[in-house]
């Protein structure tokens, strides 16, 4: 169970290796996002440590990941004109069943991302 996330590089066909990522969580009272970690991507597209938040602490509640976009490929050697298409892809999504497996992946590119939930 937990939360966890991978991130595909759609134009290269690769994992994501080195992509800067934040996870953040809503306050109760609805208000503001509230940072839990930032990480960076291993050679997987995932998270070096595993889970982002063990099954055993995921609460239920709005969360966020905002996946830098614009930096891993510009680290890639593409070159994107400025301003560029997508820079910080924000996803918010909720969580209704701590429970269960949140499993939050984004197919990226410069110019798309695709996620959905995943198991």
């Amino acid at each position: 169970m937990g939360l966890s996330t991978h991130v595909l590089d759609t134009m290269n066909g690769c994992p994501a290796r080195g992509m800067s990522v934040e996870l953040y969580s809503q306050k109760s009272d609805g208000g503001e996002y509230v940072l839990m970690k930032s990480f960076v991507l291993n050679s997987d597209g995932r998270n070096p440590e595993g889970l982002l938040v063990q099954h055993d602490q995921l609460k239920a509640g709005r969360y966020r990941l905002l996946f830098d976009v614009k930096e891993y490929f510009k680290q890639r050697g593409v070159e994107l004109k400025e301003p560029t298409f997508l820079d910080k892809v924000n996803l918010d999504f909720g969580v209704a069943e701590p429970d269960q497996h949140y499993h939050v992946p984004l197919l990226v590119s410069p110019w798309s991302y695709s996620t959905y939930r995943g198991s």
